[in-house]
C-alpha cells in the first residue's frame, strides 16, 4: 500500500542498484523512492511520474546504491587501545591487554564508541553492534554511554550487553576487579534490556544478552544468560571456536568441544549468533545449520591474531546464517567494515575452495542481508525492497579508483574503498561526501587521542 501523500518523499535516480533481495535483483540504471523511513518503490529507469510531496531529488549518476552495511561483531572500547600487542596470538594478546582494558571508565567508553561508530558510518555502515563485556567496578554507566553515542550519530544499533564472572583467581584472564558476580551480571543485563531494548519494526536501539567467551565466564552464567534472554525475548551473542587453544581448553575443562558445550548450555538456536567460529568441523557446522545459529565472520581480526580461516563457504552451503564483523580495533585497527567485504572474499580463497570460495555478490550479501539475518532483522533491513526500512548507501564508482571496472558490485568489493557520497538510516541522511553530518570528526579524533593517553597513564600507574 502506498504511503499517504502527506509523507515526505526522496527520489534517487540514474544509479546502478544492487538490491541483495532473494533473487539478487540488480538494475544497471534505476531508481529508489523513499517515503518517510521506508522504501516505497525500486526499479529500472526513472521513478514513477506524479509522486506527491517530493522534498528532494538526487541525480545519482555514477553511483551504485546498495543496502547499508551491517556490522555484527565489535568491541568499541578497543578504539583507544589500537596498535598494541601487534605480534601476539589471541591468548597472549588478551593477557597483554586485559590490564589496560580493565581500567576503562564511562568517559573513555563514550569517546571510544564515538570513534568506532564514526569510522564505520562514514564507510557505509548503517547498522552497528557492540559487544561490551568489560565493566570495571566504579566505572560508571558504560552501556548508557555507548548507546548514547550511537543515538547521537544516527546509526541503527544493537548493544550486546556482555559479562564476565571468571577472573584470574578462577582460572580466567581478566583481573578480579574487572569482572562481575554471576548474579550481578545477570541483574545488570536484565536492567539494560528493560531500559533500552526496542522490539518495534523500525527500532533504532536493541539489546542482546552476551556473556563474553567460554574461558571468561562460568557455565552457570551461560545457562542463566540463555534463560534470561529467552524470557525477555531478545537475542544472544558470544565468542565461539575462535582458536585451537580454545578448542583444547574446552576439551580439557568440559570434556567436549565448544559447539557441543554451547549446545549443552542452551546456546544454539535461531536467536543466537557467535563471533568467529574459525575452528569448526563438519559436525559443528551441521549443528549450526540444524539450529540456524548465526556466525559473525571477522576475517581481518582472525588474520591479525593468526587464528585461522573460518569455513565460510561450507557454512553458507549448509545453510548457516553468516554476517561480517569488524571486531574490536585492537585486533583490526582499520575499524572499517568495507575492508571485511574484500578480505572475506580474498582470505577465503586461500582456503580449501580456492577461487570458488566466494564471489563479489556473496561478499556483499555477507555484509548486508547476512548481517540482518544474524541480528534477527532480515524482515526490515539488509536488502532494498518496498516496505523495508530506508537504510542505504550511495557509493561513487565513476572516480579514478573504480571507473574502469565495468561491473559495479565487483568495483566496490574488489576495488579500493569506494567513496560514500550519501548514507541514509531510517530515511535520514547521516553521511555526505564521506563526512558525518551529526558528529565532529576532528573533535572525536582529539578526544580519542586524549582518552587513549589517559588510559595509558592510568595503566602505567598500576
Amino acid at each position: 500500500m502506498a504511503a499517504p501523500s502527506t509523507v515526505e518523499r526522496i527520489v534517487i535516480e540514474n544509479c546502478a542498484i544492487a538490491t541483495v533481495d532473494a533473487n539478487d535483483t540488480e538494475y544497471a540504471t534505476g531508481h529508489l523512492v523513499v517515503a518517510g523511513n521506508k522504501i516505497e518503490s525500486i526499479g529500472a529507469g526513472k521513478a514513477p511520474e506524479g509522486l506527491e510531496n517530493v522534498v528532494r531529488r538526487i541525480d545519482a549518476t555514477g553511483h551504485l546504491v546498495t543496502p547499508g552495511l551491517i556490522n555484527t561483531h565489535h568491541h568499541f572500547y578497543q578504539w583507544i587501545t589500537r596498535g598494541l600487542a601487534t605480534d601476539h596470538n589471541l591468548f597472549n594478546w588478551l593477557v597483554a591487554l586485559y590490564p589496560t582494558w580493565s581500567r576503562i571508565d564511562e568517559s573513555m567508553a563514550r569517546v571510544a564508541a564515538q570513534g568506532s561508530l564514526a569510522m564505520m558510518a562514514r564507510g557505509g555502515v548503517t547498522t552497528a553492534m557492540d559487544h561490551h563485556y568489560v565493566f570495571p567496578q566504579g566505572s560508571g554507566d558504560l552501556s548508557g554511554a555507548i548507546i548514547g553515542a550511537a543515538k547521537d550519530m544516527g546509526v541503527r544499533f544493537t548493544l550486546a550487553r556482555g559479562s564476565m564472572d571468571r577472573s584470574v583467581k578462577d582460572g580466567g584472564l581478566p583481573p578480579d576487579f574487572a569482572v562481575e558476580t554471576t548474579e550481578g551480571a545477570l541483574a545488570a543485563t536484565e536492567e539494560t534490556v528493560k531500559k533500552h531494548h526496542d522490539a518495534s519494526f523500525d527500532a533504532m536501539t536493541q539489546v542482546a544478552v552476551a556473556p563474553c567467551s567460554p574461558f571468561s565466564i562460568s557455565t552457570e552464567l551461560l545457562k542463566q544468560g540463555a534463560e534470561l534472554a529467552r524470557r525477555l525475548g531478545v537475542r544472544m551473542h558470544t565468542h565461539g571456536s575462535e582458536t585451537v587453544e580454545e578448542e583444547k581448553w574446552c576439551h580439557e575443562l568440559f570434556g567436549m568441544g565448544p559447539t557441543d558445550y554451547f549446545e549443552s548450555t542452551g546456546w544454539l538456536g535461531e536467536d543466537v549468533w557467535m563471533a568467529h567460529c574459525v575452528h569448526m568441523n563438519d559436525s559443528d557446522i551441521a549443528a549450526f545449520a540444524r539450529t540456524k545459529t548465526g556466525v559473525a565472520h571477522c576475517p581481518s581480526s582472525n588474520a591479525r591474531l593468526a587464528a585461522g580461516i573460518a569455513r565460510v563457504p561450507d557454512m553458507l552451503r549448509a545453510g548457516v546464517p553468516v554476517g561480517l564483523g569488524v571486531d574490536g580495533t585492537a585486533s583490526n585497527e582499520s575499524g572499517e567494515l568495507h575492508t571485511e567485504l574484500r578480505n572475506a572474499l580474498l582470505i577465503n580463497r586461500l582456503g580449501a575452495h580456492r577461487e570458488a570460495a566466494l564471489n563479489a555478490r556473496q561478499a556483499l550479501r555477507l555484509g548486508t542481508y547476512g548481517g540482518a539475518q544474524v541480528l534477527g532483522r532480515a524482515d526490515n533491513i539488509g536488502s532494498l525492497e518496498p516496505g523495508k526500512l530506508a537504510d542505504f548507501v550511495l557509493w561513487k564508482i565513476d572516480g579514478i579508483g573504480h571507473s574502469s571496472i565495468a561491473d559495479p558490485v565487483t568495483a566496490i568489493v574488489f576495488g579500493a574503498a569506494a567513496p560514500v557520497t550519501a548514507s541514509f538510516v531510517n530515511g535520514k541522511q547521516i553521511v555526505e561526501n564521506n563526512r558525518l553530518l551529526f558528529a565532529d570528526e576532528e573533535a572525536i579524533a582529539r578526544d580519542a587521542r586524549a582518552e587513549a593517553q589517559r588510559l595509558a597513564r592510568i595503566t602505567a600507574q598500576g
